[in-house]
């Protein structure tokens, strides 16, 4: 595929897409929900299939040197695949939210007026090494109304493959649109230069990805863009914190999985808590290097932190450590150097709750709990496409319901304006 022409190739994506958009914003929610099982049932029975396109992916990947955290997104086995079958049944199985009533009201004037979820049209997916995404986009996408063009890393080119073949076979089941959900068939970067040129087809982009890819396509996108380009979360362990719960919650969100999005890359502790040398300790167990400055650089095994350290996505088993006084200090440390993203407090004071909730603005904010729940299977959406960090439209994990727009549906009795 990758010797043809590949602005021709894009544009028949394109014009596929748009009219597989125009049947899927009237199709009834249960051939929806009919294509998102059979997709399902498809995937489990073709696991072996998956897992052998994956491995062939990964062996590659290895070969060109790849490790640590992108190989890590990259890997399937059988719980992965598992969690893929159950991400799909969940989003098959949540309410349809074309259609839905958001809003209505009566004017003075005789008018009903209601505001009316409908689909955006055409979406573009551009992600890296997660083969699931492949599943998870497809799936959103498809109960939105939605038709999308998924555009893989070459890293997991055979994964996806695979999976999106079991995508096709439940529209197929279900008798909807198979250019619903497509796969760019060309690993040739220009195909990613078309989409983001794309206004006659691609209502929306969403990438998902490192920095370099993120950057790129919110830098030269003439499509509008749902994204966050990094994920420089804080976790801020208040002076009442309770010791035990704050090192469960900031292990977890270290360590549990050091190279997604919702991992903690700062660790904010108040001068008043007394037990950080044994919260330092427990990531140190845990296998994280700590970063910290000032009285606790001189703890065991810990690196003395450069000011480059605070404000860095390390998508690694590191994380920068800052003493700060009280959640104001945590408050101004957070508004310099996050992003916009995740920042959680571990605090038994409701008044810091408070503060920390209402002088922040990141998509998601914790009381409590670990940062690695900012993903959209955790908050009930059966999955993700993506967080978006952006203030325009969808905020936080985007799902479905974030995957629509709105009209407005007007009625009268022969009304007119004098």
């Amino acid at each position: 595929m990758d010797s043809v022409n590949v602005t021709d190739l894009m544009r028949a994506i394109g014009a596929r897409a748009r009219a597989a958009a125009a049947e899927l914003a009237f199709a009834p929610p249960d051939a929806k929900r009919d294509a998102l099982r059979a997709a399902a049932e498809a995937i489990h029975a073709a696991r072996a299939t998956i897992l052998d396109a994956n491995a062939a992916d990964v062996a590659a990947a290895r070969d060109r040197g790849i490790s640590g955290a992108f190989l890590d997104r990259l890997v399937l086995d059988d719980a992965r695949i598992d969690g893929i079958v159950e991400a799909l049944r969940a989003i098959a199985d949540q309410d349809d939210p074309v259609g839905q009533v958001i809003a209505e009201w009566d004017r003075p004037n005789g008018l009903r007026i209601r505001r009316v979820r409908t689909p955006l049209g055409v979406v573009g997916v551009i992600y890296e090494s997660r083969p699931n995404v492949t599943a998870d986009a497809g799936a959103l996408c498809l109960k939105a109304g939605n038709a999308v063009i998924l555009r893989g890393g070459s890293e997991s080119a055979k994964s996806s493959a695979a999976i999106h073949a079991c995508l096709q076979d439940g529209l197929r089941a279900a008798g909807l649109p198979i250019d619903a959900i497509q796969l760019i068939p060309t690993q040739d970067r220009e195909a990613v230069a078309e989409m983001l040129r794309m206004t006659d087809f691609i209502d929306v982009i969403v990438p998902r990805g490192g920095k370099g890819l993120v950057g790129l396509v919110q830098r030269e996108a003439r499509v509008p863009v749902f994204a966050h380009l990094e994920g420089i979360n804080h976790v801020y362990v208040g002076a009442s914190a309770d010791p035990a719960m704050a090192e469960a919650v900031v292990v977890n969100a270290k360590a549990r999985r050091v190279g997604v999005c919702g991992a903690a890359e700062c660790l904010l502790i108040d001068r008043g808590y007394a037990q950080a040398p044994a919260l330092i300790k427990a990531l140190q167990d845990a296998g994280v290097e700590v970063r910290a400055e000032g009285d606790l650089a001189t703890l065991p095994n810990v690196v003395t932190a450069t000011e480059d350290d605070f404000g860095q996505e390390f998508l690694a088993p590191v994380i920068a450590v800052r003493q700060v006084g009280g959640v104001d200090g945590a408050i101004e440390h957070i508004r310099r150097f996050g992003s916009g993203h995740t920042d959680a407090v571990v605090t038994e004071d409701a008044a810091v709750v408070d503060r920390f909730f209402q002088r922040l603005d990141s998509a998601i904010l914790l009381h409590n709990a670990s940062t690695q729940f900012a993903d959209g299977g955790e908050f009930g959406m059966g999955g993700e496409i993506g967080i978006a960090t952006g203030k325009m439209h969808a905020r936080g994990p985007v799902g479905a319901e974030q995957l629509t727009s709105f009209k407005y549906l007007v009625s009268g009795q022969g009304t007119i304006r004098p």
